[in-house]
């Protein structure tokens, strides 16, 4: 018995052909370009190389964890987008290998073989007799498609003549040109990305660094070669500094790479708009070639890079070069009043000792992290709806709602410090403090800017500035309302100056000694906690309001205290002085409430500062760019030739009459795509035949 095996529909064999068909198909090709412009478009979207933080807190963990693994952060770098890059440059050059021939050889061909008989068949004929020859009607057809612009290629064929012309065969060569563009520019493309550096981290030994040193102190393995042919690196100059290196990044690492030259940053300038954002930054370098020491100046402009041995720099942003500041510190705990400076480097760490008044010492660190000396704020009482503004809509940063406003409220408010306090236990928060005070709502005041993280916008605590525009006063009050003996004072003060008998000055001092008592331990929120504990609800508000004004009386009398114990002059109980004094009294009550919420056992504020700017720069080698601009160009005149040069043919065929006297005409016109030019065009072909035609 005879057994038989059915043969394999797609044998083994066939696999490299059916694997080369794909790759050359026009729908593989399209799927790879949307997959590409999906991924533009997220990354278009989606800001890039950012740090990590960022996204953990706008997307939180988890998806941070899930969208890692696709580095959806920095798209077009991703080992999936170079892929897709790769298999559309392999798909349209097969595309390429496979059409190119025959779309030449279809340009250069005539197509003079059509039968005769064939021509009836076409859309766009004519059918003339011409009282000519067949040879000098072919001399006459022959002329008048050259004058048309038509080449033409005559074949004889017994007795008959066939003329064929065509005309736009350059059609063909567009689709030849937007593809070897589409090749071309992903190729530049693949030059320019980070895939150089990855194949050196996979394949030449190169690891990247993810702990801080030295630039000096890394290794071997973590540099990369001057002569390295793609690179996007950054590097930050200080005024006065310079640098022969720049920073790769790889992932959760950077590699060192080396550059051909050394770059000084002499000065760095800045302009800004009345909004405070900078309109204008530059920055002055000179230049040294350690080859030759040739040495020159050259300004580094948005727009304006350098270009130097092969190498661009670009001036990405500005940053701060390690500002000196001097900051005054005052304390928040205890009865002690005497400040203290701290000396700091903006990027740098100090160390503090926060005392409290029963002795107790606190050891925390300050990270200066950031030193703005202009601040222009929209501090206006309104909006121009007349609604009232918040504290939140005040208080905007050059970075904030305030930069993209432009009204007459726009001023600059002077220099702020921003600063993170670290305890012992690794506890962080991060402050702002403004330097002068500013006028709010018809007071000026201190702003200190208080938050968690920098996901978190600031709140803002207001300290009333006394008459030395400073806020000194401030503490020393804070200071007396720590001091039980103080707090005493001003309570035998307070009844003596409002009790009406010397029979109720003690029941009154005692009110005040323990509302004075209790708002120097919670502030407002205790003062509440304790009516709502202690008064019946039917006299909660009436209780309230009485507390409050015992309050703000008692506080009055403690100021009078503290201001004696600073040897400052008592205040007028009466005039224009005396409102502002009131003025300030509440804000200073509102403050001490506010501070007991205020996480941080010591205030800073900034007293001096010396600023150094710092240019951030990209620096890059981009052998692609170049090919990037001839695919563009291709590509232009691939979609010019595609879209507005038609391929054209006509066939004539000319024979002897039947009656034998002259010559039958059978002419016809075809085009890729019939459009009303085709038809007016075949038109007057048509009239210019009969036209010629002798009778």
């Amino acid at each position: 018995m005879n057994s038989s095996t059915q043969p394999s529909r797609y044998p083994l064999r066939n696999l490299p052909r059916d694997v080369f068909e794909l790759l050359g198909s026009m729908r593989f090709a399209v799927s790879l370009l949307m997959f590409i412009c999906i991924a533009s478009l997220l990354g278009t979207v989606l800001a890039q190389n950012r740090p990590s933080n960022t996204y953990i807190d706008q997307f939180g963990p988890f998806w941070f964890e899930v969208f890692d693994k696709f580095s959806i952060w920095h798209v077009y770098n991703s080992w999936w987008f170079l892929t897709i890059m790769g298999f559309l440059v392999v798909s349209t050059s097969v595309c390429l290998i496979r059409n190119t021939p025959k779309m030449l050889r279809d340009a250069r061909s005539f197509r003079e073989h059509v039968r005769a008989s064939s021509l009836r068949a076409f859309p766009h004929r004519v059918e003339i007799h011409d009282a000519a020859a067949v040879d000098e009607a072919a001399g006459d057809v022959k002329g008048l498609l050259a004058q048309q612009g038509y080449a033409v290629r005559e074949r004889r064929d017994g007795d008959g003549v066939m003329l064929a012309a065509k005309k736009g065969s350059a059609n063909r060569l567009g689709y030849i040109c937007a593809h070897s563009a589409m090749v071309i520019i992903c190729i530049g493309g693949l030059l320019d990305s980070e895939l150089g550096v990855r194949l050196q981290v996979m394949l030449a030994g190169k690891q990247p660094i993810v702990e801080n040193m030295l630039i000096s102190q890394v290794p071997a393995s973590g540099r990369l070669s001057v002569a390295n042919p793609s690179f996007r690196a950054s590097v930050l100059i200080p005024e006065g500094g310079q640098a022969s290196t720049a920073v790769v990044m790889v992932g959760d690492g950077a590699l060192v790479q080396p550059l051909p030259f050394t770059l000084k940053l002499k000065k760095f300038l800045v302009d800004y708009y009345s909004t405070g954002m900078p309109s204008r930054f530059a920055s002055e370098v000179e230049v040294t070639d350690p080859d030759t020491g040739k040495t020159f100046d050259s300004t580094i402009e948005v727009n304006e890079p350098l270009r130097y041995k092969g190498v661009t720099v670009y001036q990405s942003s500005f940053d701060d070069g390690g500002s000196t500041v001097k900051l005054k510190g005052y304390p928040l705990v205890g009865a002690g009043n005497t400040p203290f400076e701290v000396d700091g480097t903006v990027g740098k760490a100090a160390e503090i000792t926060a005392r409290s008044g029963d002795g107790s010492a606190r050891e925390m660190q300050v990270d200066i992290t950031a030193l703005r000396p202009i601040n222009v704020e929209d501090l206006s009482g309104g909006t121009p709806s007349g609604k009232p503004m918040t504290l939140g809509e005040h208080v905007a940063s050059v970075s904030g709602s305030a930069a993209g406003k432009k009204n007459e409220h726009l001023r600059n408010v002077g220099p702020s410090v921003e600063y993170r306090l670290i305890d012992q236990a690794g506890q962080a928060h991060e402050f702002m403090n403004y330097m002068l005070p500013v006028e709010l709502d018809g007071a000026a005041v201190f702003l200190a800017g208080v938050r968690n993280n920098a996901s978190e916008n600031y709140r803002y605590l207001r300290i009333p500035a006394d008459a030395d525009s400073s806020m000194a006063e401030f503490m020393q009050l804070r200071a007396a309302l720590a001091d039980p003996a103080a707090r005493r004072e001003a309570a035998r003060r307070f009844a003596e100056r409002n009790s009406p008998s010397p029979a109720e000055q003690s029941s009154l001092q005692t009110a005040a000694e323990r509302a004075l008592d209790t708002f120097s331990t919670g502030g407002l929120q205790a003062i509440a906690g304790f009516l709502q504990a202690n008064t019946p609800q039917a006299d909660l508000e009436r209780a309230a309001d009485v507390v409050i004004r015992l309050i703000g009386v008692s506080m009055a009398e403690l100021r009078a205290v503290a201001r004696e114990r600073a040897g400052l002059p008592v205040l007028p109980e009466t005039g224009p002085e005396a409102e502002q004094a009131a003025q300030w009294s509440r804000l200073a009550v509102a403050a001490l409430s506010d501070l007991n919420v205020y996480p941080a056992p010591v205030f800073l504020t900034l007293s001096d500062f010396k600023q150094v700017q710092a240019s951030v720069f990209q620096v890059s080698r981009t052998p692609g760019k170049n090919a990037v601009y001839i695919g563009c160009l291709l590509l232009v005149l691939g979609v010019f030739s595609m879209f507005y040069i038609r391929d054209r043919r006509v066939w004539v065929w000319i024979k002897p009459a039947a009656d034998g006297a002259g010559s039958d005409v059978h002419a016809a016109m075809t085009s890729q795509k019939r459009t009303l030019d085709f038809n007016q065009e075949f038109e007057r072909f048509k009239q210019a035949l009969l036209r010629r035609n002798r009778p």
